[in-house]
This record gives C-alpha cells, structure tokens and sequence, in this order.
C-alpha cells in the first residue's frame, strides 16, 4: 500500500521517530507535520495541545494517509484514545513504546522518566509502566528547558551540555538503572544525558520500539508499501522552514528533503 504514514510532533522532536521508521521500513513514505511556531506543548492547557493535535492529523487525513503516529509524548497523553476511537486508520503513540523498551532493559525494577511538563502531570507513563508492572518503581522529572534548546539548534552547545548538568541533578542518585527519554525531542540531547548519568545507567528512547510497533500493525493489515523506489518523503512546518531544515539535515542526514510552510491556524478540525 503505497499511501504515506504521517506522523506529527509539536516540533522538530518527531524526526527522531520519523527517521527510526524510515530505518527499519525504507520502502514506506513519510508525510511529517512539525507544529514548530507553537512549541512546546508541554507547559500548555490539555485543551490547546488537543486542538493543536486535531490541526495536524485533520491536515494529515486529508492527505490519504494509511497510519498516524503521534510522535509527540504530550499529544499522546491527551488525545491519543479520542483519534483511535474517531478515525478508520490505526493511530500509534510513544508512550507505550517507550514504557514497553524500558520494562525490557531494566534490572532491579527502577525506571525514570524524562519528559515536559504536560507529559510528567499526565502521569501517563507511571500508569502504562504499572499497568504492566506493578512493582515498578518510577521516579519522574520534567525537564522544560530541553525542548527550546532542540528547537533553536544549540543541542551541539555548551550551553546545552550546562543545561543538561543542572537539570538532571535531581533525579541523579535515585537508584534507577534505565532512563526513559519521555519526550521525542530528547534523542538529540541523549549523548549528553547518557554521560552525565553514567553508563550504568540504560538509556532508553521510544523511536526504535515505536516503529517496531508501526511495522506490525502494516504487515498485519497487509499494508506494507511493496515498492523499491526510493521513496519521497515530504515535510511540513508551521515555523521556520531554514531552522527546520538546519535540524532535520543534522538529524536525518542524507534524506532528501521537502519542506513546506503550512499554516495550521485555519484548518478544519476532523469532527
């Protein structure tokens, strides 16, 4: 099946998604919608990041995609049952993913969890984990500075490297063994992150188990894309295209890129 999957981010976060999705499936086309003059979402009411979210996947819909993954962990927390339930594609988010990559790696049941504001308070992680495991032990912390440093290119800084150190101080010495990178915007920062908690510490991200998760779902439906052609992925942004293009060549290395500006504000919901 040669329609595209889409996949939406607050950001630029999603391309760490995007591109595990284009790793493990090198056949299948992307359409990816980054929301970049509105982010973050994380510090923003469930209301607006709903809404927001509606945007992207109506716009997305449109566009006869096969699949939508919602490569935002706030987004996910507020509205990914509401899409399961009002559309006729499958809809797949980070968050279990994430929960299910930690549950595997860790050894003495002691997890932490990065992620924004809105994520942390949704509590969304701490109850997948327990749904799973209920002697998992979860420590949390949101960590609000991260997402701005993706955004404006400085996740190669110094001041990024500062940021990171200050940040992560309270959840250092809390015992946990695995670390899980709630937000999809973090991967660009995880070689920092990993060296400020030490290699005993596992690292874990939610790309490379979320496009395991993408990949099932499509061979079940028999909707894998069968062609060989290399195929035509296109971006859209709601920001700056020079910015996001700067990220996305960094991230995404030799994919070819198609960017356009799109503006969200006027599009119609999907209800």
């Amino acid at each position: 099946m040669e329609h595209a999957i889409g996949v939406i981010d607050s950001g630029v976060g999603g391309l760490t998604v995007a591109k595990e999705i284009m790793r493990q499936m090198p056949n299948e086309v992307i359409y990816y919608v980054g929301d970049t003059a509105r982010c973050p979402y994380g510090p923003r009411p469930e209301a607006e990041v709903r809404r927001f979210t509606l945007q992207m996947a109506g716009f997305l819909v449109e566009r006869n995609i096969k699949m939508l993954v919602i490569a935002c962990n706030t987004a996910t927390a507020v509205v990914l049952q509401e899409l399961r339930e009002v559309l006729n594609i499958p809809v797949v988010g980070v968050i279990a993913p994430g929960a299910r990559a930690a549950l595997k790696v860790t050894e003495n049941g002691r997890i932490g969890i990065l992620g924004t504001i809105g994520t942390i308070k949704s509590q969304a992680y701490v109850d997948e984990l327990k749904m799973i495991n209920q002697q998992i032990h979860v420590e949390q912390l949101a960590c609000p500075k991260f997402v701005p440093i993706v955004e404006s290119f400085e996740y190669h800084s110094n001041v990024a490297k500062k940021v990171v150190s200050e940040t992560l101080i309270p959840i250092k010495g809390k015992g946990i063994d695995t670390l899980v990178l709630g937000c999809t915007h973090y991967p660009l920062l995880a070689s920092l992150i990993q060296a400020e908690m030490g290699p005993e510490v596992n690292v874990i991200c939610s790309g490379e188990e979320t496009a395991q998760e993408v990949s099932t779902i499509l061979d079940f439906h028999g909707w894998l894309n069968p062609s060989s052609a290399t195929p035509k992925h296109h971006f859209f942004t709601t920001g700056s295209q020079s910015i996001f293009y700067r990220i996305a060549s960094d991230w995404l290395h030799s994919v070819e890129l198609h960017i356009e500006f799109v503006n969200l504000k006027n599009q119609d919901f999907l209800y």
